[in-house]
């Protein structure tokens, strides 16, 4: 058995990383700027949480330090320019959009006006990374902050200029107005032929979620028509001068190390760079097909390991898990064992997930090209920063003398947080001379990018005859910890997360392990509530006292019709929810059965979702759809087959997602919460479905289902 902990992609919460100091992007912004022109600039200063440190599985970073402040800012040009910058990446998730909203709201310009520079280690402020649903909680606010204090440096020039009291002035559509005599300023006067710096105030006030005018607002996604009409380029469309293309030759089985090589015939093709280090090989060449073909030439003898197979799996990760987690890792109150004896009723039931794919639209690709000693890599990553680093601790040179662009890209899931193809192209291209393109193909990504972990979760619990819960035993081996404690109100409860070595490599998915907590807890709940003889919603309101987790329990089983009367044979309603990353979801759904061919299909899809105050209401309806479109794939087929250490399904041929034909109709229901600070978007709609479409396919045919995916093949006939 190979032992691939030292590959784990960890999660992000669980983690801390070091940060690359404030100063060694000073010049790179400040020669920016001269390009931008004059103007004013706000420099924003804060303390560092852990919310936002970020996670790396390099050693490079354990020693170091983590930084103790931040910088986000903002320019505004002396063409009426306003430029926000931020070290998030744009993966499909609008966030470009959203923060483009929230500095036109704050600094009250058209939001036309306004344009993001995103997620480049020269020209941004150190960001961990775009993970765990904290864009929108941690920019949102931060550039709230940063826009107002740059309204008010505008007012107090314009008070200057006019010698008036800056409190009797109006900001508003991009310029200050004196109400007394009439006049004003555009800000692109105000800025002109001034470089005027200011630090952020300790308080400054910002303009509440009610008073909104921009945010808010279903705003269109920012360069829509550039991705629709194919005009947006992507990492693979680069095409520098000079440029070769790369490829890299895979072992045949994870663990495989080479023991014999001969690459002369490789090397004496005309035009073509083959690159050794380690068990690392590479070839570089004018084609994509003459880099392939050098691999074709080289004769390579590997010594691989043997492993288990995925039908060994879920025996391995129970056998294998630490006993004694941590302290860390364990969470109790009350009596469990006391509750479990006393129980009117018990029940006691494990649950399985397998391990997933992200099969990202936009495959691992990075063109990286030296110059001067100095790296220049553009790649789709979601922590730039992070590779930044990575590539300078490989390469020896400073991270000054790295710079890692991120083009907005074709999505990630949780699945680019590592540099792999920025590692290989770089390789390839110091080797070359020249610049290098490397483009995964679809198999590779399959292969060699990390998986959502699989895992094994057993629960215990009891509940009283009145169906109130007594008693919460959980354990889960291997998954993770995100979303493993439960939302609802039980007296004696105990969760244990249990690690186990790593079998294929694995990591961040959309949501974490919440996807595989969810599943099974609101799966037993659903089982639960049957033993209680009780309607599953109203099982779950008893037991519930977060009024927001109600609310949308709540609306979603309004708006769905809950509780559903069956019309049809093979008909069945499932309910389930969650929350996780400051936001709240429920799921209603309907399925259709067929007994005689054991096809499932899901009819009908209502949601909920409430993350607080709504920043553009079009794009988190289209987070929300997609993530439950994307869901139906974990739920109900997707599943990594492997033996002795290589991937049986790397293909979308063998490898289901969801297509066209499995979309249900969708609604969702947003409640916007004005009231509460908006919190990402991009994880928690997913988790809710998969129990759901459990709960509905029981409700249909009394068969009940507790391994993910649930119907690879069918529901089986018994």
């Amino acid at each position: 058995m190979s032992d691939f902990t030292e590959n784990f992609i960890p999660e992000p919460e669980r983690y801390e990383f070091r940060a690359a100091p404030i100063h060694q992007f000073e010049l790179a912004r400040r020669d920016f700027f001269k390009l931008l022109g004059a103007g004013i600039v706000v420099f924003a200063v804060a303390k560092q949480s852990r919310a936002m440190q970020e996670t790396t599985p390099s050693r490079a970073f354990h020693n170091e330090e983590l930084p103790k402040e931040i910088s986000s800012w903002l320019h505004v040009g002396e063409d009426g320019t306003v430029t926000g910058f931020t070290g998030k990446a744009e993966i499909g998730q609008n966030i470009r959009t959203s923060l483009a909203q929230t500095v036109a709201d704050e600094l009250r310009v058209p939001i036309e006006t306004v344009r993001m520079v995103m997620a480049d280690t020269a020209l941004t402020p150190f960001d961990a990374g775009t993970f765990g649903s904290r864009t929108t909680p941690t920019m949102t606010p931060q550039f709230r902050r940063v826009a107002s204090a740059a309204r008010d440096l505008l007012i107090e020039v314009a008070a200057k200029e006019w010698n008036v009291a800056p409190e009797g002035l109006v900001a508003a559509n991009a310029k200050v107005t004196d109400p007394a005599s009439g006049r004003s300023l555009r800000y692109a006067e105000l800025a002109r032929g001034k470089t005027l710096a200011q630090n952020l105030p300790v308080e400054d006030p910002v303009t509440p979620a009610p008073e909104w005018t921009i945010a808010g607002k279903p705003v269109p996604k920012v360069d829509a028509r550039e991705f629709v009409t194919g005009k947006h380029q992507y990492t693979p469309d680069f095409r520098p001068a000079g440029l070769l293309h790369g490829k890299v030759l895979r072992p045949p089985s994870f663990g495989a190390t080479l023991d014999s090589y001969d690459d002369s015939a490789a090397k004496a093709l005309p035009g073509v760079i083959v690159v050794r280090e380690g068990d690392f090989v590479g070839a570089a060449a004018p084609t994509v097909h003459e880099a392939q073909a050098a691999l074709d030439a080289i004769h390579a003898q590997w010594k691989e390991v043997p492993q288990i197979s995925n039908k060994e799996l879920f025996a391995f990760l129970k056998k294998n898990g630490e006993s004694k987690p941590d302290d860390r890792s364990r969470k109790q109150k009350g009596s469990v064992e006391e509750a479990l004896k006393n129980a009117a009723h018990r029940l006691d039931a494990t649950y399985t997930v397998a391990f997933i794919a992200h099969a990202p639209l936009e495959p691992r690709a990075a063109v990286a090209q030296w110059s001067d000693g100095k790296l220049t890599v553009w790649t789709g990553t979601q922590r730039p920063f992070a590779v930044r680093d990575e590539l300078a601790a490989v390469f020896h040179v400073p991270e000054t003398s790295v710079r890692v662009i991120v083009p907005d890209t074709g999505s990630a899931y949780g699945g680019k947080h590592t540099g792999d193809a920025a590692l290989e192209a770089a390789r390839l291209a110091r080797a070359a001379g020249r610049p290098v393109k490397l483009v995964w193909t679809r198999e590779e990504e399959f292969t060699w990018a990390y998986f959502r972990p699989a895992g094994v979760i057993e629960i215990k619990s009891a509940i009283a005859v009145d169906g109130t819960l007594t008693a919460w035993e959980f354990h889960n081996y291997n998954s993770g910890t995100s979303g493993i404690e439960t939302p609802y109100v039980v007296p004696n409860q105990q969760t244990e997360f249990h690690s186990v070595p790593q079998i294929l490599r694995s990591g961040s998915y959309r949501g974490l392990a919440a996807t595989a907590n969810h599943f099974a807890r609101e799966t037993h709940m659903d089982v639960l509530a049957r033993t209680a003889r009780m309607d599953a919603l109203e099982f779950r309101l008893k037991n519930l006292s977060d009024p927001r987790m109600r609310a949308v329990l709540e609306a979603a089983a309004k708006s769905f019709g809950w509780p559903h009367k069956k019309s049809r044979e093979g008909q069945g309603f499932g309910i389930a929810a969650g929350y996780e990353k400051g936001s709240y979801v429920a799921t209603c759904v309907e399925v259709a059965v067929d007994r005689s061919s054991g096809a499932v299909r899901v009819v009908r899809v209502v949601e909920a979702f409430e993350c607080g105050a709504i920043v553009n209401p079009d794009g988190l309806r289209n987070q929300v759809v997609g993530a439950i479109i994307q869901g139906l794939g974990g739920a109900l087929f997707e599943a990594i087959e492997f033996e002795n250490g290589r991937i049986k399904n790397p293909h979308f041929a063998s490898y289901r997602v969801p297509r066209f034909r499995d979309v249900p109709q969708i609604e969702s229901v947003l409640l916007d919460r004005k009231d509460i600070p908006s919190a990402g978007a991009g994880e928690t709609p997913i988790m809710a479905l998969a129990p759901a479409i459990g709960s509905a396919i029981f409700d249909a045919t009394g068969v009940r289902l507790n391994a993910l995916p649930m119907v690879p093949n069918g529901l089986q006939r018994t």
